[in-house]
């Protein structure tokens, strides 16, 4: 069978990318392998975002770019899938006429049966078929797979909670879970192929298995931690209002929790909350961080902020800005508020002109930008423990994936090479590069997957920048469950 190309541009979430790996792995079995280049590419598929009104102009604008590859190769198939394509439907055919395909969240196991029918009958087809129970998609482990330290793990999708300003359920539907030993088993075919730390996605992992009468969140997790060979686990993303004792107890009893929680605040103000759907208080917020704390005291905490939300006033974001202030949060996401179709707030009164967005957005980053730059400063001089992702992006452009590749390839000699530059993250997600030298690391093969003590002599913005002197590493064999 001809090998056929296959171009995703993926935009939005950590599920968006789980669900573009996916779709790699279902369209293996009609022999289309992935390519960066997309002159080259048979199947261009773009996995969408329609969370933030610039992501979904981002969108159209790659789309309307792909006009002249299809007037050049009008056998070219192209593809609109994710959370657009779900709102959008019928109307992005209208409006880009060069498209062949517009699939949902829900059409991903289905997308294979569908490029068929466009490869055969040159048809366009739309899906956006919504099921009530998250699909299972078989679980493949292939080259695809190997080589990655890190992955992500999709254990539920849409949501219940209906914040004003979110169009989730509507684009992905109402919460459904997937069965655990389904979720179990796809983590031991990763970890068998090298992946030593998993992310558990979900719009709201908190309420987990909770529709369905499955395991808890928290129980979930004891039975991955079980699973030989894994060495991390995280998740995001955790509402604060179902975030219950037992998971809080979960980062002191589950060893293989990592000590970093993201929990979306959006406001620091009572008022902006309850107008936003969010279902818990600033005061009920503040509760459940001080049980974190005090459960696991070095606990990292990330959070969102949506500034500039229909009727904000100064003081609702002066009050923002003292949250943050007082929760000192290790890094944020920020954004300013868009109106989206379908989200009740899009209708709401007294919106904030584009300006004054754009100055609390600056006044926010520049304020956190402080509380960041001061707690990675404060590192400087400890020891971390890195989970060790791979060459860093400076030292891998060649295209090569270790040292001793890298090296050989040079015609250098291993044992002469020296100072390779690699790249991990801490239990709390932080970001340290390192050098090490290679003749220290030669025994050590693959050096990515291994847990080492790097001491931090620098801090950036971003990230840290330490050194590897020590030759111990957590072998294979001790990475029990």
């Amino acid at each position: 069978m001809k090998t056929k190309k296959l171009y995703i541009n993926t935009i939005g979430c950590q599920m968006n990318v789980y669900d573009s790996e996916q779709i790699e792995k279902g369209l293996l079995s009609m022999n289309y392998k992935t390519t960066e280049y997309l002159d080259k590419a048979d199947l261009i598929l773009v996995n969408t975002c329609a969370i933030r009104e610039k992501a979904e102009q981002k969108v159209f604008s790659f789309l309307g770019r792909l006009a002249g590859l299809k007037k050049k190769n009008p056998g070219l198939i192209i593809g609109v899938g994710g959370c657009v394509a779900q709102q959008e439907g019928e109307k992005i055919l209208k409006r880009v006429p060069h498209i062949d395909v517009v699939f949902g969240t829900h059409a991903i196991s289905r997308l294979p049966g569908i490029i068929k029918r466009v490869e055969s009958k040159k048809c366009r087809i739309i899906d956006i078929g919504m099921s009530q129970k998250i699909e299972e998609i078989e679980t493949v482990v292939n080259s695809m797979d190997n080589g990655k330290v890190s992955s992500f793990v999709t254990i539920m999708q849409g949501c219940d909670n209906y914040c004003t300003y979110c169009v989730v359920p509507y684009v992905r539907g109402r919460e459904s879970s997937r069965d655990p030993e389904s979720i179990v088993k796809e983590i031991q075919g990763l970890v068998n192929s090298g992946v030593r730390e998993v992310t558990l996605l979900g719009q709201n992992v908190n309420s987990y298995g909770k529709k369905e009468g499955l395991c808890s969140f928290s129980e979930l997790m004891a039975r991955i931690s079980k699973v030989k060979g894994l060495l991390r686990i995280r998740f995001t993303t955790s509402h604060p209002k179902d975030l219950s004792d037992d998971l809080i107890l979960a980062f002191k009893d589950n060893e293989k929790l990592c000590s970093h929680i993201h929990l979306p605040v959006q406001s620091g103000s009572d008022r902006v909350l309850k107008r936003m759907n969010r279902k818990y208080t600033r005061g009920l917020y503040l509760e459940k961080v001080d049980k974190l704390r005090k459960i696991c005291p070095d606990i990292s905490i990330t959070s969102d902020f949506i500034v500039g939300f229909p009727g904000e006033t100064n003081a609702d974001f002066k009050e923002t800005l003292d949250l943050i202030e007082t929760m000192k949060y290790e890094s944020l996401f920020a954004f300013k508020y868009s109106d989206r179709p379908n989200a009740p707030a899009s209708h709401f009164p007294h919106k904030i002109s584009d300006q004054e967005k754009k100055d609390r957005l600056q006044k926010l980053l520049d304020f956190q930008e402080r509380i960041k730059r001061e707690k990675n400063q404060s590192m400087v001089g400890s020891t971390q423990v890195v989970l060790v992702e791979g060459l860093s992006k400076k030292q891998s452009s060649g295209g090569t994936s270790t040292a001793e590749t890298q090296a050989r390839e040079s015609g250098t000699d291993v044992s002469k090479k020296a100072d390779m530059q690699w790249t991990g993250r801490t239990s709390a997600n932080k970001i340290v590069n390192f050098t090490a030298d290679n003749r220290l690391i030669s025994s050590i093969e693959p050096f990515a997957g291994n847990l080492v003590n790097i001491k931090i002599d620098k801090a950036f913005s971003h990230s840290l920048w330490g050194k590897y002197k020590n030759i111990k590493s957590i072998p294979l064999s001790l990475m029990a469950s």
